[in-house]
């Protein structure tokens, strides 16, 4: 009898920690993050973001196939600091409308969208933190608008072929168009999301409410910018260089150590030299790719006191 009782407290126990990772309600859901958006009506579609806060700007821009999500951990605490806090989603990631198409995609197009929400909302310089696909929107804009950013914080982004390495490479066609609508099936979004978050994270510790963040664009059907991405800026990646040599504003570099999609050792050197960043602003991490979850803290540390 007693090892019975014994089994059955050890279930409990069991069932109570499963149910701890399987949702937790003290966090914000995707629902009330949305719900806390405004939205900018680009001339392509609805933009929606995330302004908190007075002060100092700092925008937080996401890659693919993320959204302003990504910076859910660190958005109150860089308000709470003093800053104004701006995070979009672009167009085609997130909350933000996905219309149809392809070339309104591609990176000129996302960073004149950009530039277009920071003048609606009369900003006229920033602080700039950017990640993944993010990197090609920030080096469009440094040729479009030079002169906007006065801060840069880099966190494991695109910037030189020898660094990138992603998940997949596409051609155009209907072969890669039936690939992403994979990721709008609840059976295969599943393993997706899975596959993704093994890649990118040491440890996915993530909660059903935070992974939702992840899931329910996808699940909406934005896949166009995915396409984009996947079959065209995959296969012929802009060579930046030039634009990148000729930034000269205070540059920080956090980078997770462990990403396999966008690895820091090619480029280290190359990167240090042409963006003239002092070894002191150049932070390399234990972690893998999405360091704003499993670091968001030391992220956070880092950019605060490289802002002030």
């Amino acid at each position: 009898m007693k090892y019975l009782h014994y089994l059955l407290l050890v279930s409990i126990i069991i069932s109570c920690k499963s149910k701890k990772n399987i949702i937790d309600t003290t966090q914000p859901t995707y629902a009330d993050f949305r719900k806390n958006q405004q939205t900018f009506k680009s001339e392509d579609g609805d933009i929606k973001y995330i302004d908190r806060g007075e002060g100092e700007v700092i925008v937080l821009l996401h890659g693919i196939p993320t959204s302003g999500w990504l910076y859910r951990k660190m958005i109150d605490s860089l308000a709470n600091e003093g800053f104004r806090v701006i995070v979009p989603d672009m167009l085609g990631f997130g909350s933000s409308d996905s219309p149809k198409g392809y070339d309104i995609y591609n990176p000129e197009a996302h960073c004149r969208r950009l530039i277009a929400l920071m003048d609606s909302l009369q900003i006229d310089h920033w602080a700039h933190v950017f990640h993944d696909a993010g990197g090609l929107w920030t080096w469009e804009l440094f040729k479009l608008a030079p002169d906007r950013i006065q801060k840069l914080v880099v966190l494991n982004t695109i910037i030189y072929e020898k660094g990138f390495d992603p998940p997949m490479r596409f051609k155009k066609g209907t072969f890669t168009k039936l690939s992403m609508s994979f990721y709008s099936n609840k059976l295969t979004n599943k393993t997706i999301m899975k596959k993704l978050f093994k890649n990118a994270l040491m440890k996915n510790n993530l909660t059903a409410n935070e992974i939702e963040g992840y899931k329910k664009p996808l699940l909406e059907g934005k896949t166009n910018s995915l396409y984009t991405f996947f079959s065209s800026t995959c296969n012929a990646l802009p060579d930046y260089k030039e634009t990148i040599k000729s930034i000269d504003i205070p540059t920080m570099v956090i980078w997770g150590k462990h990403d396999k999609m966008l690895r820091w050792s090619p480029i280290a050197d190359e990167v240090k030299t042409d963006l003239k960043i002092k070894s002191e602003n150049i932070h390399v991490i234990e972690a893998k790719h999405y360091i704003q979850e499993e670091s968001s803290d030391q992220v956070l540390n880092y950019i605060l006191n490289f802002i002030k």
